[in-house]
């Protein structure tokens, strides 16, 4: 039996076409307009601790991470990159800063790709000849990483402070460096901690150039300030169709920042979505604790790796039509709930009763959905 789920057959809509950019691989995946939106983070392990590294980027992986960057500031680093990046589940993309040396090591280490600050590498731009040939002869793609806290200094000394057109600028300057030398498999980012600054620079660099732009919002905060400023400016700029691979930088264990990522990207439609609730605010209507329904059926079906929206309604007023609108669904008032599974209700159950009845439904639904598609289809897991 095949179940409908909660993306709709067609493509669901998105607010505008991607912008239309080079492309490059970095590693397995594909970046620039013709292929999805990537997520990345960052390990915050020592990388010259291999282990700990690792295991980082596994959590990484599993959390959904599609590319992951790693620090390179010294010679032990440097030397455990060979085998980071031969070991690693998706591709290490090696930080470079201050010594140019450590970039030359991560394109022999094999790296999937390098990122490189610019204003902050010493005399960077005499070495773009002998970059861009070690880049091409290895096929590693050049990240070129312009933040407001480390511009080059003629660019500071021009315009006094990291302005938006400071931040394109000096972007776009190393990139030519490296066009001059027929070298094109670039990625540009410019980042600020301000988002008005940092949207403004990437709309002045989709108007001159068409490398693919990876978005950050460099030291956006703790876990709660970092996520409204990233998808706010995130949602600036995927508005536009600009950006083609996203990182939330937060002040939090790097897992949180993929999850972040992620939920941004499917809640704009430009990536799968997986599991979503859907629950009211709570007000004075609600006649059962919303907050405490949602919290746990959400924690019930953690994990859950098909399309599967369920909606966790507290009142009479908007409860049933949304129980109605999702795969499945609770009205709840008065004790008890009316569960609806994809419009019809099909049975009420007590307030104590309703998470676990929800849990066993989503779990039917999943497994129903994994006959259907046959062999091969996703592994459900949840709790």
């Amino acid at each position: 039996m095949t179940v409908a789920l909660g993306m709709p057959a067609l493509p669901p809509p998105v607010l505008s076409d991607r912008r239309k950019t080079r492309q490059l691989q970095v590693g397995p995946v594909g970046v620039g307009s013709d292929f999805p939106i990537s997520v990345q983070s960052m390990t915050t392990t020592l990388t010259s601790d291999v282990n700990a590294t690792l295991q980082q980027i596994a959590e990484l992986t599993a959390a959904g991470c599609d590319i992951v960057r790693v620090a390179c500031p010294s010679a032990d680093d440097a030397e455990a990159l060979p085998a980071i990046a031969k070991k690693s589940q998706i591709p290490v993309i090696a930080d470079i800063h201050f010594q140019p040396k450590y970039v030359f090591a991560a394109i022999e280490a094999g790296c999937a790709a390098v990122r490189v600050n610019p204003g902050n590498i010493r005399k960077f731009d005499d070495q773009v000849k002998e970059i861009a040939q070690a880049a091409k002869d290895h096929g590693t793609p050049i990240r070129i990483g312009v933040n407001a806290g480390s511009l080059d200094k003629r660019i500071m000394d021009k315009y006094g402070k990291a302005t938006p057109e400071a931040l394109a600028e000096s972007a776009l300057w190393e990139a030519s460096l490296f066009a001059e030398h027929d070298f094109h498999d670039i990625k540009i980012s410019v980042k600020h901690n301000d988002p008005v600054v940092m949207v403004r620079a990437y709309e002045l660099l989709a108007e001159q150039c068409d490398y693919p732009l990876h978005l950050g919002v460099t030291e956006a905060g703790p876990a709660f300030q970092g996520t409204i400023k990233s998808a706010v400016a995130f949602g600036a700029l995927l508005r536009q169709g600009i950006g083609d691979t996203i990182r939330v930088s937060l002040s939090a264990p790097p897992v949180e920042e993929v999850k972040v990522g992620i939920q941004i990207l499917q809640s704009l439609n430009l990536k799968q979505r997986k599991l979503e609730i859907v629950s009211c605010p709570s007000c004075g209507r609600a006649q059962v604790d919303v907050y405490t329904l949602a919290e746990q059926v959400t924690a019930g079906l953690e994990g859950m790796e098909i399309p599967l929206r369920v909606a966790v309604m507290g009142c009479v007023v908007n409860g049933p039509g949304e129980a109605r609108e999702a795969d499945l669904g609770v009205a709840s008032g008065n004790g008890k709930g009316q569960i609806f599974v994809k419009g019809e209700v099909i049975k009420t159950v007590p307030e104590h009763a309703i998470v676990e009845t929800l849990i066993e439904e989503a779990m039917r639904i999943a497994e129903e959905a994994g006959e259907g598609l046959g062999e091969g289809a996703p592994v459900v897991t949840a709790g």
